[in-house]
């Protein structure tokens, strides 16, 4: 369950046809908010006011910003020829992906899940435990909850 304000349902509403299913996993996200504080054409995705993407097209191409763990933002640069180090974003922490490349859609709901879950452990103690009375744990970290064995 999400809820959408007015100011980002605004927001999306000028986003180009290419990049609106990406935009839409984005939203389903808890509590995710969607504005555009750098211009018109650059879509920023936030959980409490944090960002977890940045969504936009450069160069004719539909690419995502997403957050992610260091060593990991690496492994998939190796793995993957459309990720590279985050356009305009500390590198070390963010990686960009062309939406047209080869990263398989199950890959990048997956990168989306890691780059939400950074975002939300980072949050204060007190907003991670309200948003954890409102949501289960695997809409946060994006990990399922049943038993290991």
């Amino acid at each position: 369950m999400t809820t959408q304000d007015s100011a980002s349902d605004s927001y999306l509403e000028c986003l180009p046809a290419t990049l609106q299913p990406v935009a839409s996993y984005l939203m389903n996200k808890p509590e995710a908010r969607c504005d555009m504080p750098f211009g018109d054409g650059a879509w920023v995705f936030k959980v409490a006011d944090k960002m977890f993407a940045l969504l936009y097209q450069r160069e004719g191409r539909d690419c995502l910003n997403l957050k992610c763990d260091p060593q990991q933002a690496l492994e998939l640069r190796d793995i993957f020829d459309s990720v590279s180090a985050g356009y305009h974003m500390n590198k070390r922490h963010w990686n960009t992906i062309q939406l047209a490349g080869d990263v398989p859609a199950g890959e990048l709901e997956r990168m989306i899940d890691h780059s939400y879950a950074l975002v939300y452990r980072g949050l204060t103690k007190a907003k991670q435990r309200e948003l954890a009375t409102r949501y289960p744990e695997e809409q946060l970290l994006g990990v399922s909850t049943g038993s290991k064995e």
